[in-house]
């Protein structure tokens, strides 16, 4: 299909439920923030890095988008993995707006071409395939193309009486998540889509995202920035108590690891890794939320976590209350 090219009338104000899949580490959780102008999803080149659904509120003259920042796809290794690829799937039904994201510095890969096979069979009527990174070169824009031809070629339609008769034609448009401006393209093509209708959250809020979780997304952010590739995917922050004062939180928190040899690299030496990530978190959640964040944080072994359906649902990865 060729750009979009048409503009959002003036007039009725437009809105929209966007879900935003591709492939982990496309570059979805920074468009999202881009989009909505405000920090809401955590960024880190490391794989796996959001770990839920994030929600957030495109407030525009245009109108509202509700923007769904989901897990990326990956090769699932335990409960944990099965439930994130889970949640990228689901998010990507019933919402008024698919777009993908792909990371078109990097040739497509498995999990880009599974995206297209699933757009080409479900058949959704409203389809944006950005290209993210559009300011690295190589660029592999026709590549993409090219394989989205292929797979609509060879990829039966779900129901030849139903989505089959929908016309598949997505809007490609381009992105470069990390500049400012960069995403203008993307909300175009979003508002272009979006029906007239009134808006789905007041205007003042940029997410409805529990605040626990906000908690444990931040601090687990400021340990993957520090541990790099040490402790991957083996540390789970679970947000155990908030302690409401008029001037300030007291917030205790359970840093939990797979085995005893991960304990002291998460702590560092002299506690300087642990000290570290508090200050940075608390700083970072005193502008989040406008007051102080006092972070008591315990780093705890808790073998094989991420098995623990209890642990899994006090974290937000089962849909239990938070």
């Amino acid at each position: 299909m060729e750009d979009l090219a048409r503009s959002t009338p003036v007039g009725t104000p437009r809105v929209a439920v966007v879900g935003i899949v591709g492939r982990t580490n496309a570059g979805k959780s920074t468009l999202v923030n881009r989009l909505v102008g405000e920090k809401i999803s955590i960024v880190s080149p490391v794989e796996q890095t959001t770990r839920n659904t994030v929600r957030g509120i495109v407030a525009d003259p245009r109108g509202q988008l509700v923007l769904l920042d989901t897990p990326g796809l990956h090769k699932a290794e335990g409960r944990l993995g099965t439930l994130l690829n889970r949640m990228a799937r689901s998010s990507a039904a019933g919402v008024d707006v698919l777009c993908v994201v792909f990371d078109a510095s990097q040739e497509p890969q498995m999990e880009d071409v599974g995206w297209m096979k699933r757009v080409a069979k479900e058949r959704p009527p409203k389809v944006v395939f950005a290209l993210n990174k559009a300011d690295k070169k190589p660029f592999f824009e026709t590549m993409y193309r090219e394989a989205w031809e292929e797979v609509l070629r060879e990829t039966p339609a779900e129901n030849a009486d139903g989505p089959a008769t929908i016309p598949l034609e997505p809007c490609w448009t381009k992105a470069i998540a990390t500049t400012e401006g960069g995403e203008k393209a993307v909300l175009e093509a979003l508002f272009a889509y979006a029906e007239p209708g009134e808006s789905l959250f007041p205007e003042d809020i940029v997410t409805d995202y529990p605040r626990r979780l906000t908690i444990a997304d931040v601090i687990r952010e400021k340990f993957l920035a520090r541990l790099h590739q040490e402790i991957p995917h083996e540390l789970g922050v679970c947000v155990k108590t908030i302690h409401e004062q008029e001037d300030r939180w007291d917030v205790k928190v359970d840093v939990l690891v797979n085995r005893a040899s991960q304990k002291p690299i998460v702590i560092g030496r002299g506690a300087e890794i642990l000290k570290n990530v508090r200050k940075s978190a608390e700083r970072e959640l005193r502008e989040i939320f406008g007051l102080k964040v006092a972070l008591g944080m315990w780093v705890r072994v808790e073998p094989k976590w991420m098995e623990n359906s209890r642990l899994l649902a006090e974290m937000g990865y089962l849909g239990g209350e938070i």
